[in-house]
């Protein structure tokens, strides 16, 4: 079987919430929905197809390639229906591979114990039919196995990313509580932004959200920033495929933009991380960095764009004092200095969000980690619209 050139199901996961998102991205690629769900996109298409998904992909986690659906009540049986694929066609038997999974089965207490079982019957099968087996381990970096296994229902994948695309690769200094770059690329996506506006960042923190704007704004892929993925450990993998797709990526991206993307954050530690990472994804040049209170991060008087706050939000549960001064000070900012533009406020704490004291014109629903979250857009018209009372009830 040729994988590189044979379709079969494709299943593209993402973080919960961003599948939205990443089925925009899909479809603008060219690839009709077979369904999606609230964790990934199901496509088909052949392992060749997979590679343009990886390089392209902003809001994906893994690129999986199905190479069979079956039955397994127990271990034994999974065992036995996978020493039976064709292993030695997929995996050098000199190379290295290793197995993830997601496994839902009452006979599995640990999913270690079912990676096992997946590496027993590979390794098996290609010393029976090579005379010789293949190293295996955790690491993500060669050819990787990931196994769905619900009940008494399985599914065996070659994982194309290998290691995550949710990170792109840019980030050589996260800072403190960073925020991952799908879901940064994916609340950017919720937006009313059209990537020709102005875009302000202030809080920016180690850079994310104006990086990830820079990137959009340019058309600039995150596949450009990493040269390792789990389909170059494939056998049959053709180098020229990935080297085309690469250099259609790097002729599409536009080097300069005519608006204006604002960085800020009151830390010249945090000022100096966010330039480091932009010149990494090479869009330093494009963000300009301000080290101040957000208050007086300048806010260009073309009344359109979009200013967008990732704030700290503590715990879900309790309110501190100092925060809730801060949504206050960042919902006069908004009412006061950005009049004509979207705002958007992320946070995960409810009551905090209380005190912007502006009425939420959308509330966007996303989780960062296991935290419940909310992208809340305002309307910021001339002389404002309706403010919220301290004791209205707050829809979060």
């Amino acid at each position: 079987m040729q994988v590189f050139n044979t379709n079969s199901r494709i299943i593209i996961t993402c973080n919960k919430r961003l599948s939205p998102y990443l089925v925009k991205e899909i479809e603008g690629l060219g690839f009709a929905i077979k369904r999606s769900f609230t964790t990934g996109v199901e496509i088909e298409g052949n392992v060749n197809d997979c590679i343009s998904l990886n390089l392209n992909l902003r809001t994906a986690s893994q690129v999986l390639y199905s190479l069979k659906t079956f039955k397994a009540a127990n271990p034994t049986e999974l065992y036995e229906e996978l020493v039976q694929v064709e292993w030695e066609e997929y995996i050098d038997f000199a190379g290295y591979f290793s197995v993830t999974s997601v496994v839902n089965n009452e006979h599995i207490t640990t999913p270690l114990f079912a990676n096992v079982k997946v590496k027993d019957a590979i390794v098996d099968r290609i010393k029976a039919k090579k005379g010789a087996r293949p190293n295996s381990g955790p690491e993500l970096n060669k050819t990787v196995v990931n196994l769905y296994w619900q009940a008494d229902r399985a599914e065996v994948f070659l994982d194309t990313s290998g290691e995550t695309l949710s990170k792109h690769g840019y980030r050589k200094i996260p800072g403190k509580a960073p925020m991952l770059e799908a879901l940064a690329a994916s609340t950017i996506m919720a937006t009313k932004w059209d990537k020709q506006s102005t875009f302000i960042n202030p809080m920016c923190g180690s850079g994310t959200l104006a990086i990830e704007a820079a990137l959009l704004a340019t058309d600039k892929s995150p596949g450009l920033f990493r040269m390792n993925y789990g389909f170059m450990h494939i056998i049959g993998y053709d180098e020229q495929v990935f080297f085309t797709e690469r250099r259609k990526l790097k002729d599409q991206a536009k080097k300069q933009i005519e608006f204006k993307i604002i960085a800020s954050d009151l830390s010249p530690d945090a000022v100096d991380v966010a330039q480091r990472n932009a010149k990494t994804a090479g869009v330093d040049h494009l963000i300009e960095f301000h080290v101040c209170d957000f208050a007086d991060t300048p806010v260009p008087e073309d009344k359109k764009g979009v200013v967008m706050f990732n704030p700290e939000y503590g715990e879900r549960l309790g309110v501190h004092s100092k925060l809730e001064a801060t949504y206050k000070r960042i919902g006069d900012y908004m009412k006061q200095n950005c009049k004509g533009y979207n705002g958007y406020i992320f946070t995960g704490n409810p009551d905090l969000a209380k005190k912007i004291g502006l009425k939420a014109s959308r509330r966007i629903e996303f989780y960062n980690g296991k935290l419940d979250c909310r992208l809340l857009e305002y309307e910021l018209y001339e002389g404002t619209k309706r403010e919220v009372k301290e004791d209205e009830p707050y829809q979060f």
